[in-house]
């Protein structure tokens, strides 16, 4: 079966907040698919960031897509404040409601692409009874909450077991292919090792944003994950 395509979308969590408009705009042209926003609430992560209106203030400077994570209690009450905001598509954590169904179906309705996060410690297998519901699954490769973390080498092993649970799904529906997408110390080696056991979607934070040739880094990190073959 067809992957999905390879997308690189720098993490604006790493990005210099005080000229935020000027590093999105790096990014754009940098050649990234995509911005990954992270929205962090104080409890369900012990940190917190941005909200809609930064968002709003982010989707102003690009035309990139916007992929809103919430780390965050309770997403479904403010999926339509980031939906208002410009957001393309919305994560939210499977480990932080129990309206999993409602939520999903809400975001789907809002004419917003759904996708589900998964921290850790949490097994890969519990995103199996959504998947008729998601475009992408987010696998948190370091713990949510903070930016510049190690990658945790485990990741490697719950990505190869994701893609061993889409491959044995997606034949039997007509869905189009859901993305897996990595989250937390993402650089070239990992990408690669991320890649090899069948990520396609890539949010790198401070490899990215710590360049001060961004777009060379996009281009180097593109050109090693086209190369890559599923193992």
């Amino acid at each position: 079966m067809k992957r999905p395509t390879i997308q690189i979308c720098p993490s604006v969590l790493a990005a210099d907040f005080a000229n935020l408009g000027r590093e999105v705009k790096r990014a754009e042209d940098a050649g990234a698919d995509a911005l990954h926003v992270d929205i962090m609430d104080g409890h369900f992560v012990p940190n917190l960031s941005i909200g809609p209106s930064v968002v709003a203030a982010i989707n102003r400077f690009t035309d990139l897509p916007l992929h809103v994570h919430l780390m965050m209690y309770n997403p479904f009450d403010y999926v339509e404040r980031f939906v208002e905001a410009g957001a393309d598509q919305i994560s939210f954590h499977i480990e932080a409601t129990e309206d999993i169904e409602e939520t999903l179906a809400f975001i789907e309705r809002c004419n917003v692409r759904p996708a589900l996060a998964i921290n850790p410690e949490t097994p890969v297998s519990m995103l199996l009874p959504f998947l008729a519901l998601i475009d992408e699954v987010l696998i948190m490769s370091v713990h949510p909450g903070f930016g510049g973390q190690a990658f945790i080498p485990e990741s490697i092993e719950r990505i190869r077991e994701m893609r061993s649970f889409l491959d044995a799904y997606e034949p039997e529906t007509e869905q189009s292919p859901i993305s897996i997408a990595v989250d937390g110390g993402i650089n070239e080696k990992t990408a690669k090792e991320c890649s090899q056991a069948g990520a396609n979607v890539f949010v790198v934070g401070t490899h990215l944003f710590g360049q001060l040739d961004m777009q060379g880094a996009i281009k180097k990190m593109r050109s090693l994950l086209a190369d890559t073959e599923v193992n």
